[in-house]
């Protein structure tokens, strides 16, 4: 009688695929994809109408700088007790109440620029509460993407949230340069407090277990839950490696793209160009999750982090050659290289942090991200004054490459694993 040998377990290439479009049969991720898709159309729009809003107030690129600069500011204060409360609190719920704060900033906002009453105190002001929502929301929605799904389609899950929300941005900065253009910039912040309003209600409609948390006898204080929080950031030098290049490559970029974009393309090419030029770059994005969502590498962190060199193109062609195809290229191929990394970044944070402090640790990922952001956009102003806008951009474009070529020198960086 011949014996019958057990099969031979799968291995990771012979087990099938998940399907690409498994994670919206989920109710909880399909309303979380459609708040943060309606936030994100919104914001498409309001950079390009506060830029110009400021711009036709004074026509100062210092101004500029400050108002956004303070945003990002006010993202760098709030955004590890954001994690905190994320921890704490039912993810969604945080979600609905920074949607509500930010639509009442961004309806405030509106208001002064119709009206014609906002002045570069009342803008700043305004800036820093909404990137105080800003700051409390990023960690609740960036950890409750897992939450959502099972763990086999978490990389379809992320490539899925970042394809929906992207293709919103091209519907929002088309239009943001439509309305800026025609009606003027304070329309556009009237959409962007719309958006808001609209996704308190889906993130309300999210229904998600508790993440697995300490028993409330173990709790500890907010500074507490903050060291805890740094252990677990800290002790992964894969992660702060990749934090602190993107703290360099978000302040060029954010310096270069946010202020002296808007400058040169009052200088040469028009309003109206700008946002097309955001609009391919979203494009791009779209391409690149539609592909991340289907990779297969082990190496997915250092396979992302390649792609970052892509981010000094577009700063690049803005100082060198202004013009509208170098422009269009070059956005599309920087928004494809992004959903690379963003994919594999995200997919990496839900597979090696625990879920209990994963709003945490995105909190300082965020923190070190945009420490020097409101630097870059602070300073883009002034050192454009004084040395040239093209040398600026010029400058920012290398501190891109410099910073992509120090996060690939990290040994951990190369071989952090990836469950494909």
């Amino acid at each position: 009688m011949t014996e019958t040998l057990p099969a031979a377990p799968p291995t990771q290439e012979d087990r099938p695929r998940p399907g690409t479009l498994a994670p919206l049969r989920h109710p909880a991720f399909r309303f979380l994809v459609a708040g943060r898709t309606v936030t994100m159309a919104g914001n498409a729009v309001a950079p390009i109408a506060l830029a110009f809003a400021v711009l036709d107030l004074t026509g100062s690129a210092r101004d500029l700088g400050l108002v956004v600069g303070v945003r990002s500011l006010a993202n760098v204060l709030f955004v590890l007790f954001g994690g905190v409360i994320a921890d704490r609190l039912p993810r969604h719920l945080v979600m609905v109440g920074t949607c509500v704060l930010a639509a009442l900033t961004q309806a405030a906002v509106a208001t002064a620029v119709l009206t014609g009453t906002a002045t570069i105190p009342l803008l700043v002001a305004l800036s820093a509460v909404n990137g105080l929502a800003a700051a409390l929301a990023f960690p609740a929605a960036s950890a409750l993407v897992p939450q959502t799904v099972p763990a086999e389609v978490r990389q379809q899950a992320n490539a899925i949230n970042r394809l929906a929300f992207n293709a919103a941005m091209i519907g929002g900065a088309s239009l943001g340069g439509v309305l800026v253009s025609e009606v003027g910039p304070g329309w556009g912040l009237a959409v962007d407090a719309a958006t808001f309003g609209v996704a308190a209600v889906l993130f309300a409609l999210v229904r998600v277990p508790r993440a697995t948390a300490a028993a409330p006898a173990e709790r500890t204080g907010v500074f507490a839950d903050l060291r805890i929080g740094w252990s677990e950031f800290a002790g992964r030098t894969w992660l702060w490696v990749v934090v602190a290049g993107f703290c360099v490559i978000n302040a060029a970029v954010s310096g270069a793209m946010n202020v002296l974009g808007p400058v040169v393309a009052d200088e040469t090419f028009g309003r109206k160009t700008w946002g097309l030029v955001l609009a391919v770059q979203t494009a791009g994005m779209i391409v690149g999750a539609l592909l991340a969502m289907r990779v297969r590498v082990r190496r997915f962190l250092f396979y992302g982090v390649l792609w970052c060199g892509a981010d000094l193109l577009l700063v690049l062609a803005l100082g060198l050659t202004p013009y509208v195809v170098p422009l269009l290229l070059t956005g599309f191929v920087v928004g494809f290289a992004l959903e690379q990394f963003a994919v594999a970044w995200d997919t990496s944070m839900q597979e090696h942090v625990p879920g209990d402090m994963l709003a945490r640790v995105y909190s300082y990922d965020m923190l070190g991200s945009i420490l020097a952001m409101p630097i870059g956009q602070m300073a883009a102003g002034p050192l454009a004054e004084w040395f040239g806008v093209r040398e600026t951009l010029v400058g920012a474009a290398v501190l891109c490459g410099v910073a992509t070529l120090a996060m690939l020198a990290s040994r951990d960086v190369r071989r952090l694993p990836h469950a494909i």
